[in-house]
């Protein structure tokens, strides 16, 4: 599929993929409450029991894509959209993002949620793609079924997906784009 890209949103000032997931449970305690305190941004309203509940469902998450013969290289993943998500731009004081093309994610590193990881993995409905992680070919069949959630629920009034997430378990794939 020629065209599909990952994007992945950050604050300009901070620089891509800084991951939370990637510290300590204390080193990523302090900074989540750093930008509690700021308040600007969508992340300052993370529950306080985020990070708790984040590491649980990337070690779901993780396992899920084991079962289907990912191979990830790292216990959790950096975070992207498949296709342009205009919401997440809304998310930043100063947005800013990068792109990685279809081809250049590796299938056995990369995993993809119909929805963002929690609500996917969190909410109660009877929608076959909760609870689910889908591998490169598989999500294309998803694609093909429901299409782009950016697309059919911009505003969010249809249920929490507003995305397809790309997982991307292996930093070499990230760092040419940092």
């Amino acid at each position: 599929m020629d065209g599909l890209n990952a994007y992945h949103y950050f604050e300009k000032g901070r620089g891509p993929f800084c991951n939370l997931s990637s510290l300590s449970l204390e080193e990523s305690e302090t900074i989540l409450q750093q930008i509690r305190e700021n308040g600007r941004t969508f992340a300052s309203q993370r529950s306080a029991d985020y990070l708790a509940v984040r590491r649980e469902l990337e070690q779901m998450a993780f396992a899920k894509f084991l079962t289907k013969g990912g191979q990830p290289v790292q216990p959790y993943p950096h975070y992207l959209t498949l296709g342009r998500c205009t919401w997440l731009e809304s998310w930043y004081m100063e947005p800013n993002h990068v792109i990685i093309p279809w081809h250049k994610l590796p299938a056995e590193v990369v995993s993809f949620t119909y929805g963002d990881l929690f609500p996917t993995m969190r909410y109660a409905d009877d929608k076959p793609y909760r609870r689910q992680v889908y591998t490169k070919h598989e999500i294309i069949e998803q694609i093909q079924t429901y299409g782009f959630p950016q697309d059919w629920n911009q505003t969010g009034e249809q249920g929490p997906e507003r995305y397809i997430e790309v997982q991307v378990w292996d930093n070499r794939v990230i760092d040419a784009f940092r």
